[in-house]
């Protein structure tokens, strides 16, 4: 089975993006990869659905998880939309929705589907497992009940 060419090119975006941004904090890629109108349609709490708050998110991600970086299970294109399965690894050395660093090896799932124009991400959804994440950081007890 032949992949068309749009998807082929984007899900090679998108891969450039897990790999080299959020998994080597290459954010002057970042600048290359990310359309000035992007949109997020669902960002963190406390974010903002712009290129400016994905941004924050993933410096905030390398800041408290120097080490972080996926393995990226699947990948599927629908034409320009890229959806992506992976999981996120890292060592927890840095502040992170409030937990201080705890030195905890982590991990989580994520889905996410990006769009992908002209060779840069102009939208995203995304799912992030966080109950496990912070479950494995030791989260509050309020967070299990």
């Amino acid at each position: 089975m032949s992949i068309n060419p749009v998807s082929e090119a984007a899900i090679a975006v998108v891969r450039r993006n897990t790999e080299e941004v959020q998994g080597k904090g290459n954010f002057a890629l970042f600048e290359e990869l990310f359309a000035q109108d992007f949109v997020d349609h669902t960002p963190q709490p406390g974010g903002t659905p712009d290129r400016d708050g994905a941004l924050r998110l993933y410096k905030t991600l390398r800041g408290a998880f120097p080490d972080f970086h996926a393995v990226i299970h699947w990948q599927a294109a629908e034409g320009d939309l890229v959806t992506t399965y992976k999981t996120y690894h890292g060592t927890h050395e840095g502040l992170f929705l409030g937990v201080p660093p705890t030195g905890r090896r982590v991990s989580f799932e994520t889905v996410d589907a990006m769009r992908v124009r002209n060779g840069q991400i102009i939208e995203h959804w995304g799912v992030a497992n966080l109950y496990k994440l912070m479950e494995q950081l030791g989260a509050p007890a309020a967070m299990k009940s």
